[in-house]
C-alpha cells in the first residue's frame, strides 16, 4: 500500500508529507484548495509526463516521492528483481521535473526510463478521475474494463499476436502477388546478368591476384636486373662477396680461439651468418629463373583486368564484389523462379494463422461472454445499493465480419443499462442523467477493481452529481471497498467523509505576496468541524455542527 507522499515546490505546493493509513482515506477542502493537485502529484511520480509549467513559480524544481509497502505484493517484488531494482519489502519513487522541462525518474534510488517508472506504477496504484464517465461510453474503455475484470488480459495478448502473425503473412502474399506484374521482365534481365557473369568466370580474388601479377609483368625487367645484382654481392663476384668475406673472417677467427676461447661464439656467428647467406642465395636465384617477360601474358591480364573492371562499372560495385554479385543475383534468380511454389506455400501459412487467429478470438468471445454475465450481475446489485433499485446493467455482444476483425478479437461490445424498472437497456452513452452517470461509473470502477491486483485505488470527484441518502451509499461502497484494499478519495460530500477511517483536509493561505497549500489530518473534533462546512456552507450553525457530530459517531454502524 502506499505509506507516504513527499511534494516539493508543485503548482501553488511549497512543501507537503504526508503519511497514509490502509482502509479509506478522505482528502476534503474548498473548491481550489488544490485537492485535485495532489492526485495530480500521484500521477507525475507514477510515470505520467510532466513540464516546465508544473514547477513552482521561483523555484529550480518539482520534486515528488511516493514509498510503498510491498511486503505482500508479489508481482511487485518479482518485476523490481526481474529489472534489478529491488530492496527488501519497500518500494520508493521518485521523480523530479526541472524548471527547464526536464525530467528524471528514480526507483529504489536507481536512475530508470520514465516508461519503466510507469510500468511499476500501473501495478502499484489505480487513479480514477471525476471525468471517468465521460470516456465510460467508449467501446475500447467498456472492452478493457470487462478484460481486466474477467482476467483476460493472458487470453487477448495471444489473440493480438496470432493477428500480427495472420496480417504479417497476408501482407507478405500480397507483395509477392503484386509483383507477378514484373516478373517475367526482371527474370529476363536477371537471365541475361548471370550468362554475362557466368561466361565471365570470375573466381573469389581473382582480381587482386591479376593486379599483383600485373604489377610483376610490368617491372619484370627491374626485378631481373636486380636479382643479378644481389646474387654477385652475395656470391657470384669472383673479386669480392659476401659468402667469400664471410669465411675468410670465420677462418681467421677460428685460428685465433686457440689464445682466446671467448672468440669461440663469434665464430659460431658467422658460420650461422655463412648458412643464411647460401639459403638467401638460392632462394634468390629460384626467384629470378621464375620472373615471367612474357609479353602475352602480359596482354591477357590487361584484358582481364579491362572485362572485370567494365562488369563493375556496369553493376557499380567494386571488382573484388563482382563473385558476391553472382551468389546474389543466382539467390534472387532462384527465388523469382519459385514464386509460384512460395505463393502457394504462402497462401497455406496465411490460412494457417487466420484459422490460428479466430480459434484465440473465438476462445476469447467465449470467455468474455462468461464474464460479462458475472460482471453485470454485480453490477447491477450494485446499482441498487446506490438508489437505482430495480436498474438492470447488461452488456450487449456483436460479433465482427472478418474484414472488420481487430487484434482485440472480434467482439463488439456495449454497455447497456435501464436506470429505471420498465425501460428498455439503452447504450451507456446514451444517459442523459449526469447523477445517473456518477453512479454508474462508481459501480462499475468498483466492480472492475475487484477483477485487480492492484491494492490502491485513488478516486478523483467521482462521487459529483449525486447527494443526500445517494451520496451515503457511495460512502458506503466506496467504505466496503477500503476493507479490501487501500482506498484514497477527494470527495465534497460530507456523507462520504464520514465513513472514512482517515480525514485530511486540504486548504489555501496567503500571505499576499504567494499562496501555498496546506494539508492537515483532521482528529475528531477537526472532523466535525469539516463535516459541518460542508453541510452548511458559509455559516455554520450549532445545529449543523451537532449533525456533523451524530454523522460521525454513527459511522460505525454504517459501516458495520
Amino acid at each position: 500500500m502506499l505509506m507516504n507522499l513527499q511534494i516539493r515546490d508543485y503548482a501553488i505546493v511549497d512543501r507537503i508529507d504526508i503519511e497514509f493509513d490502509s482502509g479509506m482515506t478522505v482528502l476534503t477542502g474548498e473548491t481550489g484548495a488544490g485537492k485535485s493537485i495532489l492526485v495530480d502529484a500521484l500521477s507525475l511520480v507514477l510515470g505520467e509526463r510532466g513540464s516546465a509549467h508544473l514547477v513552482r513559480e521561483g523555484a529550480k524544481r518539482a520534486e515528488f516521492a511516493a514509498e510503498f509497502d510491498i511486503s505482500r505484493l508479489a508481482p511487485v517484488r518479482d518485476w523490481l528483481a526481474e529489472q534489478a531494482l529491488d530492496r527488501e519489502d519497500e518500494c520508493l519513487l521518485r521523480r523530479v521535473i526541472n524548471a527547464d522541462g526536464r525530467s528524471r525518474a528514480f526507483v529504489n534510488g536507481n536512475a530508470v526510463p520514465l516508461s519503466q517508472l510507469k510500468s511499476l506504477g500501473e501495478l502499484l496504484l489505480d487513479i480514477h478521475g471525476q471525468h471517468f464517465h465521460q470516456s465510460l461510453g467508449r467501446r475500447s474503455i467498456q472492452r478493457d474494463l470487462l478484460d481486466h475484470f474477467g482476467k483476460l488480459l493472458d487470453k487477448r495478448a495471444t489473440t493480438e499476436a496470432s493477428f500480427t502473425n495472420w496480417k504479417t503473412a497476408a501482407e507478405t502474399l500480397q507483395q509477392l502477388l503484386d509483383a507477378d506484374v514484373d516478373r517475367a521482365s526482371r527474370l529476363d534481365l536477371l537471365t541475361f546478368q548471370l550468362q554475362e557473369l557466368e561466361s565471365l568466370g570470375l573466381d573469389e580474388g581473382e582480381s587482386a591476384a591479376l593486379i599483383i601479377e600485373r604489377q610483376k609483368l610490368l617491372n619484370s625487367g627491374r626485378l631481373a636486373a636486380g636479382v643479378s645484382t644481389s646474387l654477385d654481392a652475395l656470391i657470384d663476384s669472383e673479386t669480392a662477396n659476401a659468402n667469400s668475406l664471410i669465411a675468410s673472417a670465420a677462418r681467421s677467427l677460428d685460428s685465433l680461439t686457440k689464445f682466446d676461447e671467448e672468440l669461440k661464439p663469434l665464430v659460431e656467428l658467422l658460420e650461422s651468418a655463412s648458412i643464411q647467406v647460401s639459403e638467401a642465395t638460392e632462394t634468390l636465384r629460384r626467384y629470378g629463373e621464375g620472373i615471367d617477360m612474357d609479353p602475352q601474358r602480359r596482354d591477357w591480364i590487361e584484358e582481364r583486368l579491362d572485362a572485370i573492371q567494365a562488369i563493375a562499372r556496369k553493376h557499380r560495385v567494386d571488382s573484388d564484389d563482382v563473385p558476391a554479385l553472382l551468389i546474389k543475383l543466382r539467390e534472387e534468380h532462384t527465388e523469382i523462379s519459385n514464386a509460384e511454389k512460395r505463393g502457394r506455400e504462402l497462401e497455406q501459412q496465411v490460412d494457417a494463422a487466420r484459422e490460428e487467429f479466430f480459434r484465440h478470438a473465438s476462445s476469447l468471445s467465449n470467455a468474455r461472454k462468461q464474464a460479462a454475465k458475472k460482471f453485470s450481475a454485480a453490477v447491477t446489485e450494485a446499482m441498487s445499493g446506490l438508489g437505482m433499485r430495480g436498474g438492470v446493467f447488461e452488456i450487449k455482444f456483436s460479433t465482427l465480419d472478418e474484414a472488420a476483425a481487430r487484434p482485440w478479437g472480434v467482439d463488439a461490445l456495449d454497455f447497456m443499462i435501464s436506470a429505471n424498472p420498465g425501460q428498455s437497456p439503452l447504450p451507456l452513452a446514451k444517459i442523459a442523467s449526469g447523477g445517473e452517470l456518477s453512479r454508474m461509473s462508481l459501480s462499475i470502477q468498483v466492480i472492475a477493481s475487484d477483477g485487480s491486483a492492484i491494492p490502491t485505488m485513488v478516486f478523483d470527484e467521482i462521487d459529483s452529481g449525486v447527494g443526500g441518502g445517494i451520496a451515503e451509499m457511495v460512502g458506503r461502497r466506496l467504505q466496503e471497498l477500503g476493507t479490501k484494499r487501500q482506498v484514497l478519495c477527494v470527495t465534497h460530500l460530507a456523507q462520504v467523509a464520514s465513513l472514512a477511517d482517515q480525514h485530511f483536509r486540504v486548504s489555501k493561505v496567503t500571505d499576499g505576496k504567494s499562496t501555498r497549500t496546506r494539508l492537515q489530518v483532521l482528529g475528531k473534533d477537526e472532523r466535525i468541524e469539516e463535516l459541518a462546512r460542508m453541510l452548511g456552507g458559509v455559516e455554520i450553525t450549532q445545529k449543523t455542527l451537532e449533525h456533523a457530530a451524530e454523522m460521525l459517531d454513527g459511522a460505525p454502524q454504517k459501516r458495520a
